[in-house]
């Protein structure tokens, strides 16, 4: 049986390994759209330095897309609480979700092997209603995916028993 939940649970931020695997993501996307789209627009102007501009300009796009995808992991918190589980993303616009407990219709755990590597894994709450329907919290650490998974099924079983 899971401990009981604080009276006031504070926001747990996302292990600093997430923030690197979504660094390296962000990289390869940066790298693929912005400085892509960049180099190809600095070959095609024939700007100075052609080739070199072009190289300078993929670089660009990858730090660019590694420092997006760290900051965004790093600024992703969750809590659980006797309500549900709550999560808040702020990069540049703040997001705050809750689940409720009376909202959720099961729980899953997806870990690829990335995230088996860095003992990370995926939960998805999934909620009652047909569109949107799942709530995905990537990047928590894997004993504290499992944690949430087993104490928000332990809340759902009581709930329900109590129907």
């Amino acid at each position: 049986m899971p401990p009981p939940l604080q009276a006031e649970p504070r926001w747990q931020p996302l292990p600093l390994r997430a923030a690197g695997i979504a660094a390296i993501a962000g990289a390869i996307g940066g790298t693929a759209l912005i400085g892509g789209a960049c180099a190809v627009g600095w070959i095609v102007l024939d700007l100075p330095l052609r080739w070199y501009g072009a190289a300078g300009m993929l670089v660009l796009g990858g730090l660019i897309g590694a420092g997006f995808g760290f900051r965004r992991q790093r600024r992703t918190y969750w809590r659980l609480d006797e309500a549900g589980l709550g999560m808040r993303r702020d990069l540049m616009w703040q997001l705050e979700t809750h689940v409720p407990i009376s909202r959720v219709q099961h729980l899953d755990l997806r870990r690829g092997p990335i995230e088996r590597g860095a003992r990370l894994a995926t939960l998805v709450v999934h909620t009652a209603g047909s569109r949107f329907s799942a709530v995905t919290l990537s990047g928590l650490d894997a004993a504290d995916a499992e944690h949430l998974r087993d104490t928000l099924a332990h809340q759902l079983d009581r709930d329900d028993d109590a129907l």
